[in-house]
């Protein structure tokens, strides 16, 4: 007998450090994707699986969509995030309150060759003193697109939250699970692992080094509430090894600790976390090296 519940896909879509990554957490109510200040932080797609009495919502996270395709990460990029547009029932755009920028007119033509109804979410109204002042930036921004909805929310509290995700809810099909009710995305443990510890990198070093930083799990195990993690940082120059190992180990000492304490909570059990960093000249700029850090079509 078919489920009487909602279910369907819904793309997280807009431009870098708009706060996607941060909405699909507090949409979750539990810690999925990695955060920090600086943008393009989210690399890859990924599925943030929401499940509630008959209805699921399967959330697409995806990169910020940019303008830059100067190497060959930036293509890949831009590649994740337009092709997450494909298949879904819905597209919630993410926008910031008060700003449109280049980026934004970017993504609204990738929005434009969509046939899925379109929500806006308009972003960091918590930021805003006076919330009077949006209301110019609504009329202005409702104008460029037909949206099926438009919501002023806070990633950050979970502002106007229920109220969006209800509304999502709605504008999807009446279907079965397409997942299992107790699952909440469709990576590994292996590979959030790996994200985790590049959060942290994102997170401890300057302004342009962490773009040129990848992790790689090399070795993943447990035994006896027991999880053995080594993992590779791969950078593209001597130099930034030295940078992010820090003088006598401990940039590299404080990252792995602060990665272990996040894993042991998503793991529940004790990480044994061993962190080496190693040079690969150019990969950011390699398709075959992308490829085999992970980056592949998807």
């Amino acid at each position: 007998m078919l489920n009487e519940g909602h279910c369907g896909y819904v793309a997280i879509i807009g431009r870098p450090n708009v706060g996607k990554s941060t909405l699909l957490n507090h949409l979750l109510g539990q810690k999925l994707c990695i955060t920090s200040r600086k943008p393009q932080t989210t690399r890859h797609r990924l599925l943030g699986i929401k499940t509630e009495g008959k209805n699921q919502i399967v959330y697409v996270d995806t990169p910020g969509i940019h303008q830059r395709q100067h190497n060959a990460m930036n293509r890949y990029l831009n590649r994740a995030a337009t092709t997450s547009m494909e298949g879904v029932e819905v597209i919630l755009w993410l926008v910031e309150a008060l700003q449109w920028t280049e980026e934004d007119s970017h993504v609204l033509k990738a929005v434009s060759h969509s046939t899925v109804p379109v929500i806006l979410g308009i972003n960091k109204v918590d930021k805003l003193p006076n919330k009077q002042v949006l209301l110019p930036y609504l009329e202005d921004i409702a104008s460029k697109y037909d949206f099926v909805h438009i919501f002023p929310i806070s990633a950050l509290n979970g502002q106007n939250l229920p109220e969006l995700e209800t509304f999502i809810t709605q504008c999807l099909p009446i279907n079965d699970f397409l997942f299992p009710e107790e699952q909440f995305t469709d990576r590994s443990e292996r590979f959030l692992s790996a994200e985790i510890i590049r959060e942290k990198l994102f997170r401890r070093l300057g302004a342009e080094l962490p773009y040129r930083i990848t992790v790689e799990i090399e070795h993943f195990s447990t035994h006896k509430k027991l999880t053995h993690i080594n993992g590779l940082i791969w950078v593209e120059r001597d130099s930034q090894k030295g940078i992010v190992i820090g003088k006598e180990g401990k940039m590299l000492k404080s990252i792995g600790e602060e990665a272990r304490k996040d894993m042991e909570t998503m793991l529940d059990c004790k990480v044994f976390l061993e962190l080496w960093v190693k040079v690969k000249k150019g990969w950011c700029d390699n398709e075959r090296a992308l490829q085999q850090l992970g980056y592949a079509s998807e």
